[in-house]
Parts: structure tokens; sequence; C-alpha cells
């Protein structure tokens, strides 16, 4: 890790190109739709902006889209895109780092919460995120639900990706509730490794952040499309609410 994270130039060149592969870009559309909703006629905060696949289209919505992210190499992606030169983004730590200013609507997506690694991190985040929204202004979080379910008994290991070229393995430390994301690529006929650590939380856990900062939940569902979240869910589109 370096002074990017683990979202250095090797892995910022290649992002988009990874993660189109992994998900649909109608979901996009759909997930800027919701943010755009709650967002109404103010501004919107994203904490890990990275290349800005969200904020560049909900900006085009005219929502005014500011951003955190630690990684100088992946904000030089987003600031090279039509629409995305404008948007200004902060560098720093998305748990402590401060934008002037308040919004109407804050936001992590694509499971970015787990990127914080200790629960004292994820804490500061809720808090941080509070300090940002106006009364009434909303925090969403989308995120996966911990995978424990699908894991044999005495096995840490589960593929969540597998193609001709690219390999995505999550290896869990359920005493620590750590994972970690492991991405085999061939590039240039080699094959290259990442390693990426988490932290995964329970929604319940989620929602005691949230009351320690200030915040209420007041919805909470399986994806964008306001599917019912059930304890089948392999995911869940959080949307909690700071206190008047």
């Amino acid at each position: 890790m370096d002074d990017d994270g683990y979202f250095g130039e090797l892995v910022a060149a290649r992002y988009d190109d990874v993660v189109d592969d992994m998900l649909d870009r109608a979901g996009i559309d759909i997930a800027v739709d919701f943010l755009a909703e709650l967002a109404g006629s103010g501004r919107a905060l994203e904490l890990g902006i990275g290349t800005g696949r969200v904020a560049v289209p909900l900006a085009r919505r005219g929502v005014p889209v500011s951003g955190i992210d630690m990684s100088k190499a992946m904000v030089t992606r987003l600031h090279a895109k039509p629409d995305g030169t404008d948007i200004p983004v902060t560098i720093g730590d998305f748990a402590t780092a401060r934008v002037d200013g308040t919004f109407s609507v804050a936001y992590l997506v694509f499971n970015t919460i787990s990127n914080l690694t200790t629960q004292a991190a994820q804490v500061a985040c809720f808090r941080n995120v509070a300090a940002h929204l106006a009364p009434g202004g909303c925090f969403v979080i989308e995120v996966g639900v911990p995978g424990l379910r699908r894991l044999p008994p005495g096995e840490t290991l589960r593929a969540f990706h597998l193609s001709e070229t690219r390999w995505g393995i999550d290896e869990y430390d359920v005493a620590t509730q750590g994972l970690t994301s492991h991405h085999f690529e061939i590039v240039d006929g080699r094959l290259e490794r990442l390693s990426i650590p988490f932290r995964y939380a329970w929604p319940a856990e989620l929602d005691l952040m949230a009351e320690l900062a200030g915040m209420g939940l007041r919805e909470r569902w399986a994806g964008w499309k306001r599917e019912p979240f059930t304890s089948e869910s392999r995911m869940h589109v959080s949307v909690w609410e700071k206190n008047a």
C-alpha cells in the first residue's frame, strides 16, 4: 500500500474495465436515479468517489456533487472524463476528511464502507457524514451482506468472480470480521495478484453506528430497484436520515 492506499496507478489504470466486467451498466443508472431522488435540489457527497462511475452521471442529472478519496490516481481518471473535470474532490481518508458546506445526501457504493478495516474507523465515518449532512439529510450505503452462510463448515475461501482471464476470491477471518479480497488477472501473458483487506459489518451493526452519529434508519432494500430486503438478500441499500 502507498499514499494512494490500495488503489494506486496500476489499479486505477484498469479499474473501470475490471468493474465493467463485473457489473451491469444499467445498475449504475438505477443507482443514480435513486440518489438523485434523495438529493432533490440539494448537494451530494460521495465518499470514495474514485473514478466517478456514479458521480459523473449524477452530476449530469444536475446534482452538484463533491467527493472525498485517498487515491490521487483514481481522481485523475475522474477529472479526465467528460463532465468529471469540474467535480471537486478532497484528497484524504473519508472517515475523517472534511468538505465545505452541507449536503442533502452522502453515499458510499460498491462495498466501499468495508475499505475501513476497523470498527472505530467505520463509526468515525458515520459521524463524519452526519457532520456534513443538513438536518433531514440522508446517508446511503450499498454493501454486501456478509456471506458466511455460503461458506462450508471449516472453510474460509469463497470465489466471487470467475472468467477466462480474471478470478476473485474472498478470504474470511470470522474472529475479526475481516475479509481479504484476492484478485488474480492475466495481463500480457503473466499472472498478477492484488489482495485488499476489508472489514464486513452486519446491517444491525451499521444501524447502531448510525444511531451513535445521530441518524436513524429510514429504509433498507435488497437493491437499488427497492427490492424487499429479506434474510436471503445478498446485499442491501440502506438509507439513514439525520435527526432534525
